[in-house]
């Protein structure tokens, strides 16, 4: 019992301790991974990637690829200026770079380093099919989506050690069946859900960026037909998967899409790409 009440202890201390504000949401978040401890180990994994594969460049794919990425970022740095937020991106190393490869994929790593396979570029169409997708990558990196899935999956560690801890005394039978539901009910009933939730935080922040940016956000909803029509109907259902289903990502950005013209106009920007 003392040693059950010591983790449940060390869970609330951590939770409590561990949240940061998220400078688009004004949520608390949890995240107890600093960027000081993030950053270089994602830096360096970043450029074991890019080392490991045939990175293109000197093409105008490869440059308007950059161009997107830095005006994004411009975007970002006079949202979070005008929101009280300076200096929020010191630490940030911002990279775009584009690599050979048929996956229709994209991903950023902490710290700003992205990077899009070029199996995506014919589904992203045009610059700005680029730019809904860097802007919902840049949003990621900048909403600390994967020091909080570090931190959710420190503490799914510690929920289970306690549990096991817990049912110490119990039949092997009973910390196995424990063991079991844990694993399976903490994925498919938190962690999934936490990831959709990020995929579906990073849609809606995206929005705003590339509206900043001067691309039309209702561009972005064209963007997941086109992702939907790619992948014929093959993603799992929702609940056992980390993206939302593209239905629910069109109608989500459908709504949200004037909402973002609505904040761009706040600094200045009344046309759109």
């Amino acid at each position: 019992m003392r040693i059950r009440n010591l983790f449940i202890g060390m869970f609330a201390v951590l939770v409590m301790a561990g949240c940061k504000t998220n400078p688009f949401t004004g949520e608390k978040n949890l995240n107890f991974v600093s960027n000081e401890q993030l950053f270089p180990m994602a830096f360096q994994q970043y450029d074991q990637f890019l080392s490991e594969n045939k990175v293109v460049t000197g093409t105008s794919e490869a440059q308007m690829l950059k161009n997107v990425g830095q005006k994004i970022v411009t975007a970002s740095e006079r949202y979070l200026n005008a929101n009280g937020f300076q200096g929020y991106l010191n630490g940030y190393a911002w990279e775009f770079n584009l690599v050979q490869d048929e996956a229709v994929n994209a991903w950023a790593m902490p710290g700003g380093k992205i990077v899009f396979y070029t199996g995506i570029l014919p589904v992203a169409k045009d610059e700005t099919g680029v730019a809904a997708i860097m802007a919902h990558e840049v949003a990621h990196a900048l909403a600390d989506h994967g020091a909080q899935r570090m931190s959710a999956g420190q503490l799914q560690q510690l929920v289970g050690v306690a549990g096991s801890v817990a049912l110490s005394g119990k039949s092997e039978q009973t910390q196995q069946i424990f063991a079991q539901a844990y694993g399976l009910g903490s994925q498919v009933g938190v962690m999934l859900p936490f990831s959709r939730s990020h995929e579906t935080e990073a849609d809606r922040i995206g929005l705003t960026l590339m509206a900043i940016a001067g691309y039309d956000p209702a561009e972005a909803a064209d963007l997941w037909r086109r992702m939907a029509a790619q992948s014929s109907g093959q993603a799992p259902p929702e609940f056992l998967s980390t993206h939302p289903a593209s239905s629910t990502r069109i109608a989500n950005i459908t709504k949200w899409a004037p909402e973002a013209k609505a904040e761009a106009k706040k600094y200045g920007v009344t046309s759109f790409k």
